[in-house]
């Protein structure tokens, strides 16, 4: 059976010492390409264990903004994953980190 993803998010996290490098990167991505810039979250929200914003982007994008961000992160973590509409798989199985891979709360989706 082969899998397609709807689109993908990219979770940039960061802490206060690290917010100025997540604004200039969210600056910097959504001048750069087509994206849907999420709210930032100044504490842990969802499976997430730091704070985050979010970055939606379609799949023809991928390619490019996953290849950018990687060069371009600053030392910032980020967390990216499908949407296949299984949200258990999407973090757990088909996800990739850049930077230090943290756990999830994945109870959520069980």
């Amino acid at each position: 059976m082969e899998i397609h993803a709807d689109g993908y998010h990219a979770h940039v996290y960061y802490d206060d010492a690290s917010k100025p490098a997540a604004a200039a990167l969210r600056t910097a991505v959504a001048e750069t390409f087509d994206v849907k810039v999420g709210s930032w979250h100044d504490e842990p929200v969802g499976p997430h264990p730091r704070w985050s914003y979010q970055l939606a982007f379609e799949p023809k994008l991928f390619g490019e903004i996953v290849a950018w961000l990687a060069l371009n992160r600053n030392g910032l973590t980020i967390f990216v994953h499908p949407e296949t509409g299984d949200a258990l798989a999407d973090h757990r199985d088909y996800a990739l980190w850049m930077g230090e891979m943290l756990e999830l709360n994945l109870d959520l989706f069980t």
